[in-house]
């Protein structure tokens, strides 16, 4: 692989958007990221809240077309996985599973990975029940009952449209009010084969080869259901993917990139752009917003480096 000028690591909508940025400005670019491009957004269904479409959007779609748009400025895109981060005297080294690569600026956009519900058989049952993508793995579980864990954006809209192919949802959720849009808990609320457990915790996932059933517990009085399901689908919040790169750049306290506002890191050469970063707000056009900052931000750097 030719070393490239400008490196992005991470596929999802802010490296790509990057790529696309950096490679109009006429830099040789390339983005190493792990699975299909498009990141968090090949996971849903579909988008509405972009902007450009008056109709929700197929997501996978929408990621193919930001993908295909990448390549068609000249940028490279890379199937692999960053290890490890080393900057030392102006030189960055990004060790990958590609090969060790020394760009002259690095744009840090791995995003986030699902957070783990962290009870007994969820990793036991991992892929035999135990899902994190309702997308991906809904169709498996035609016509059965499923259980969505989770109170936001995520956990509603997988929900519903689990709900259109499963025979029942049940939709748990730790307090008594859910934290997603208005919108979107008055559809899930006007599905009538889904059903709200609220002010509930998973303790547990049980079965031997797959999922059977999950244990509730009320979090008032600490009592405890048994509720026969086929499927688990977690949505209980994201972690950075970070694990890589926090010996060389700082992280707050939950693991996430801290920036400036113009998305540099501490170290000089390095900018941190859409979900893998401490921000307020993680969407679709938050990121594509952040890449193309980013991009340009790295542009300057090399100018004046030049």
């Amino acid at each position: 692989m030719e070393i490239p000028e400008i490196l992005i690591i991470g596929a999802g909508p802010a490296g790509l958007t990057a790529g696309i940025y950096a490679a109009r400005s006429g830099y040789n670019v390339a983005i190493v990221g792990k699975g299909i491009p498009g990141g968090q957004v090949t996971q849903v269904r579909e988008v509405e809240n972009y902007p450009g479409f008056a109709e929700p959007v197929n997501a996978f779609k929408l990621a193919k077309a930001i993908e295909q748009q990448t390549r068609g400025f000249g940028c490279a895109i890379e199937s692999g996985e960053a290890t490890g981060l080393t900057c030392t005297d102006n030189i960055i080294e990004v060790q990958t599973t590609l090969g060790i690569l020394k760009p002259e600026a690095l744009i840090i956009a791995t995003g986030v990975e699902p957070r783990q519900l962290c009870v007994p058989g969820e990793q036991e049952l991992r892929g035999r029940g135990v899902s994190y993508c309702a997308v991906c793995d809904g169709p498996l579980f035609k016509n059965k009952e499923v259980a969505v864990i989770g109170g936001g954006d995520s956990a509603l809209d997988e929900s519903l449209y689990l709900s259109g192919i499963c025979s029942e949802v049940y939709l748990i959720h730790r307090r008594d009010q859910f934290r997603g849009t208005r919108i979107a808990e008055k559809r899930v609320r006007s599905k009538k084969n889904i059903h709200l457990i609220l002010s509930s915790i998973v303790t547990a996932i049980k079965g031997k080869e797959t999922v059977k059933a999950i244990e509730i517990t009320k979090r008032k009085d600490n009592t405890r259901t048994i509720l026969p399901v086929s499927g688990v689908f977690l949505y209980v919040g994201s972690v950075p993917s970070t694990q890589w790169c926090r010996s060389a750049v700082e992280l707050d306290g939950h693991g996430f990139v801290k920036t400036d506002d113009r998305l540099r890191t501490n170290v000089s050469g390095v900018f941190a752009a859409g979900d893998v970063r401490k921000t307020y707000l993680r969407q679709i056009v938050t990121a594509v917003g952040d890449g193309a900052l980013a991009a340009m931000m790295a542009h300057d750097y090399l100018a004046e480096k030049h």
